[in-house]
């Protein structure tokens, strides 16, 4: 039995399309009230001890007109304004009376550790992809959320990051990076179709601050066909892409770690086969070196491509 259904007359979908707008309204501003966790900060700092909240943040406004007005137009600012959580200026700078009778007091942020403040931003944002931040190598190294990101002004357009990209803030540290993806292989991080963020979260504790577990698993989300499984595999390759590859640049094709041949030589340099450097020239302009043969070098599942022939 086939079943007609009669069009709504138009009132009526007008109707209905102001439920879904005042749904959807509900349901983004239930977004921004995140769960927040109260700091104790007489506990994070002895300074804090006895302050309390002024809870007005137009006595804020008295001294620090220009920077309330550059934070009002952030991500922080408006989600502030929209928070059930909301305490104002004093969610991020602890209770104010104290500074308000002594502006000179030691309770500015930039007072405080790298930790102390890293603890003031985990009110809101711990756990997801901050999970392991706790134990991982930037916090153990004294870096904290603000050597990252600028809350009070918009300077990027994601993120809050105190620069214009993500691989810009980076390169601030690893300078050794940076000129790897100089060279003339390399992923497009100079391009802008990535940045560090596409295959490091900072915010973890995994080796290499990888966005998986493991590189060839970060790799992989990217380079699906070299994932496998393969009847015949690569030793080299099933451990780690960083076996025969440089992730970051190289002056070599294929972000490889040597020439073709040579980087094949440095494991399989027995006799008894045309393996020398002189037969496998990767400046013949006819050929690869070994990959003219070999290749399906990440792994074969042809029934005779044991040697990576086929």
């Amino acid at each position: 039995m086939i079943k007609r259904y009669r069009a709504l007359p138009g009132n009526r979908w007008i109707w209905i399309g102001g439920l879904l707008l005042a749904l959807s309204t509900s349901w983004s501003m239930s977004a921004t009230k995140t769960a927040r966790k109260p700091i104790d900060w007489a506990a994070l700092k002895p300074s804090y001890n006895g302050a309390t909240f002024v809870s007005d943040t137009e006595t804020c406004r008295s001294c620090h007109e220009d920077s309330m007005h550059a934070f009002e137009a952030t991500t922080h600012g408006q989600a502030l304004k929209l928070s059930a959580n909301n305490s104002g200026c004093e969610s991020c700078h602890g209770p104010r009376a104290k500074h308000i009778e002594n502006p000179d007091a030691e309770l500015a942020f930039d007072k405080l550790t790298p930790a102390q403040q890293s603890a003031v931003c985990l009110q809101c944002h711990e756990g997801g992809q901050r999970f392991g931040w706790k134990a991982g190598a930037h916090r153990s190294n004294d870096v904290s959320c603000s050597s990252c990101h600028f809350v009070m002004e918009k300077k990027s357009l994601r993120a809050l990051l105190a620069r214009a990209s993500a691989s810009e803030i980076c390169y601030e540290c690893h300078g050794d990076v940076r000129a790897e993806t100089a060279k003339t292989s390399h992923h497009p991080v100079r391009e802008g179709r990535m940045d560090c963020a596409s295959c490091h979260n900072v915010h973890s504790s995994t080796p290499g601050l990888l966005v998986k577990n493991t590189l060839n698993e970060t790799c992989v989300t990217c380079h699906a066909e070299k994932r496998g499984p393969f009847i015949w595999e690569h030793a080299p390759v099933r451990e780690s892409c960083a076996n025969c590859h440089m992730p970051h640049g190289s002056n070599n094709r294929n972000l490889l770690a040597n020439k073709d041949s040579f980087l094949c030589l440095s494991c399989h340099s027995y006799g008894g086969h045309v393996n020398l450097p002189r037969y496998n020239r990767v400046s013949n302009p006819y050929g690869s070196g070994c990959v003219n043969c070999h290749i399906t070098t990440h792994g074969s599942n042809h029934p005779s491509g044991a040697k990576q022939t086929r």
